[in-house]
C-alpha cells in the first residue's frame, strides 16, 4: 500500500509539472525561489487590483514613494522612490522629493509626473478603482472621484519647481506616508496603457521599476519574475521568482514535501497538529480580520433583527476550536493587536436572544433559506459548513452554501450578487482607519450596500485626531453602530499565519502585515 501511495503521489506531481514543464526545468534551482499562489491574479493593474495574489506580485515588480520597515517593534515607513519628504507643522502639506536615479524597465527616468498620472487615474471615476478612497484625504480628491469637479488640476497635488511632488490635504493627517506604501498609489506609465490598452499588464508589454520584472505569465499556470538589472537599489540575491498557480492546498503540501516548492502556504488546519512540530514551521500573528458580511440589498437580510439573530446564533469559539489554528476570536471589527481593538464591543453568542429576535418579526417576513457565499479553500468550506450547522440547530434557519473560484467570487461581490459573504482584511497600514473606512459609504470595498452618515462622520473625525483616548472613543461609537445597532458585518476571528519555509531559504520576511518583499530573500548554497 505504501508503494502504491508513493507511486500515485509521484504520478500526480509529475502530471502537475508536465503542465508547467517550461517553468520548472528552465530555471537554475540555486538561483530561483518557488512560491505557490492559490489563484490566478485577477489583474496586475495596480490602480485596480484588490486581492493579495495580485498585490504580492505588484509589490515585487513595483515600488511606491514609501515602503515598510519591520526592524522595529511597530511597523515604520521609510523612503523608497522618495529620496525624502517634509511636512508642514499642521501636517496638511507634504512634499516628496523623488530619487533621481530610478529608471523604468524601458529606460525612461522616473519623475513626479508618473505619480501625478497614477493618482489622477486612480481617482478618475471611469477607472472605478475600489481603492480610490485611499487618496480622499487629499484636497478635493473625493469631489473629483464623485464627478463634482472635472478638472484634476483643482485636486491638491502638483509638481514643484524642482520636480518634487507637493500634496495638500483636506485636514491634518499624521500618518499620510503610510498610505503611500499601498500598491494603488504606485506611479504608472499612462503612455504604455494608452498604447497597449487592456494588454498593458502582459509580460511582453508591462513597464515597471521594482527589484524584479515580469518575465513570463502563462495564465492559470505560472508567472516568472526575473531580477531587474536596472533597479536603483541593492540588487536582489535571487535571480528568479517563480509563482505556481495551485488551487488545491493538498497539492501545495505534496509539492513542498517533494522539494518542488520553497514555501507551503496556506496550510490546511487539520494538518497543523503534526506540522507545528516541524523545524520548518513558522507561526506569527498578523493584523488581519476574518469576517462575514451581509448584503443589505438582499430581501432576506433587510431586516436588522434577522441579521442580529444570525450573529447571536453563531458561537465563534466553536469555529476557532474546529480550525485549531490559534486564532483569537473577535467580536470587534478591529483585529487583536491593533490600536482601538475592543473585545467588549459586538454581539456575542446568545441563541435564546436570537430566537427572541426572530419572534418579533412577522412570520411572512422571515426568510426560509439564505445563501452563504465563499471562495473555495478547505478552511473557508469548513467554516461555512459549521455556520450552516449552527444556524440550523440554534434558530432552525436553512442555509445553502455556494462556493466559487476567486475571480468569479470577486465579480459577484462587486455586483452585490450575494446574500451572506466571506471576506478577510489584512492591514494595508497599521491604523484602525484602514479597517473602519472599509464600511464607509464612500468605500468601494464595502460590499454590504450599507450607508450611514453617523458612522461616516465618526470615522472621519477619528482619522485626523491625535488624542488617542478621544480617538478610541470615536471608534468605539462607530463600531457599536456597525456591529450592534445595524449588525452589518459579523467579525469571527483575528487571523494568524502558519507557513512552512524550506531550510534552503534565508531571510524570508515574517511580519504582522504579511508584507512580502522578495528582494531580501537569499538561497543558501
Amino acid at each position: 500500500m505504501k508503494g502504491l501511495f508513493l507511486a500515485l503521489f509521484l504520478s500526480l506531481c509529475s502530471c502537475f509539472f508536465t503542465k508547467k514543464q517550461s517553468f520548472y526545468t528552465n530555471y537554475n534551482l540555486k538561483e530561483s525561489f518557488r512560491y505557490p499562489i492559490l489563484s490566478e491574479p485577477p489583474t496586475l493593474d495596480w490602480n485596480k487590483s484588490t486581492d493579495r495574489a495580485s498585490a504580492l506580485i505588484i509589490q515585487n515588480i513595483m515600488e511606491g514613494l514609501t515602503e515598510y520597515d519591520f526592524s522595529e517593534k511597530e511597523p515604520q515607513v521609510k523612503a523608497a522612490l522618495a529620496k525624502n519628504w517634509t511636512n508642514s507643522k499642521d501636517n496638511k502639506v507634504w512634499t516628496f522629493f523623488i530619487k533621481d536615479n530610478v529608471f523604468w524597465t524601458d529606460g525612461e527616468r522616473l519623475t513626479a509626473k508618473h505619480f501625478l498620472s497614477s493618482w489622477e487615474r486612480l481617482l478618475n471615476p471611469k477607472t472605478a478603482s475600489e481603492y480610490a478612497y485611499f487618496l480622499f484625504p487629499i484636497k478635493k480628491a473625493r469631489k473629483y472621484n464623485q464627478g463634482i469637479i472635472k478638472d484634476f488640476k483643482e485636486v491638491g497635488v502638483k509638481i514643484g519647481k524642482q520636480g518634487e511632488l507637493i500634496v495638500e490635504l483636506e485636514k491634518a493627517l499624521f500618518y499620510f506616508p503610510y498610505l503611500l506604501t499601498h500598491t494603488s498609489t504606485f506611479p504608472i506609465r499612462t503612455d504604455v496603457i494608452e498604447k497597449k490598452k487592456a494588454l498593458w499588464t502582459e509580460a511582453e508589454n508591462i513597464v515597471t521599476l521594482g527589484p524584479y520584472k515580469l518575465y513570463k505569465w502563462e495564465h492559470d499556470k505560472a508567472l516568472v519574475l526575473i531580477k531587474n538589472d536596472s533597479y536603483y537599489g541593492k540588487a536582489p540575491s535571487i535571480k528568479n521568482i517563480i509563482f505556481y498557480i495551485i488551487p488545491e492546498e493538498t497539492t501545495i503540501m505534496n509539492l513542498y514535501q517533494s522539494g518542488r516548492l520553497d514555501v507551503a502556504t496556506p496550510l490546511i488546519s487539520r494538518d497543523l497538529p503534526f506540522l507545528t512540530k516541524r523545524k520548518d514551521h513558522y507561526f506569527h500573528n498578523i493584523l488581519s480580520l476574518y469576517y462575514y458580511g451581509f448584503n443589505l440589498k438582499a430581501p432576506n437580510l433587510k431586516n436588522k433583527k434577522v441579521r442580529q439573530a444570525i450573529i447571536h446564533a453563531i458561537d465563534r469559539k466553536e469555529i476557532v476550536q474546529l480550525l485549531n489554528r490559534g486564532n483569537p476570536i473577535s467580536t470587534s471589527f478591529l483585529p487583536q493587536g491593533l490600536f482601538a481593538y475592543n473585545p467588549k464591543i459586538g454581539l456575542n453568542f446568545d441563541p435564546e436572544k436570537a430566537r427572541k429576535l426572530l419572534k418579533e418579526i412577522p412570520p411572512q417576513s422571515l426568510p426560509s433559506k439564505i445563501q452563504i457565499f465563499y471562495n473555495t479553500t478547505s478552511d473557508h468550506k469548513m467554516i461555512a459548513e459549521n455556520i450552516q450547522s449552527q444556524l440550523k440547530k440554534n434558530i432552525n434557519l436553512n442555509i445553502e452554501l455556494n462556493n466559487q473560484e476567486w475571480k468569479t467570487y470577486l465579480q459577484r461581490l462587486k455586483a452585490k450578487q450575494v446574500e451572506i459573504f466571506r471576506l478577510g482584511w489584512l492591514a494595508d497600514y497599521p491604523d484602525p482607519d484602514n479597517f473602519m473606512n472599509l464600511m464607509a459609504s464612500f468605500s468601494e470595498n464595502n460590499h454590504t450596500g450599507w450607508k450611514n452618515e453617523r458612522y461616516d462622520s465618526l470615522i472621519l473625525k477619528a482619522m485626523v485626531m491625535k488624542n488617542t483616548n478621544l480617538r478610541k472613543k470615536l471608534y468605539d461609537q462607530a463600531q457599536k453602530i456597525l456591529l450592534e445597532e445595524e449588525a452589518v458585518v459579523f467579525p469571527i476571528f483575528t487571523d494568524v499565519s502558519h507557513i512552512l519555509i524550506s531550510p534552503r531559504i534565508k531571510n524570508y520576511p515574517l511580519n504582522v502585515m504579511s508584507y512580502i518583499l522578495f528582494k531580501h530573500i537569499e538561497v543558501k548554497q
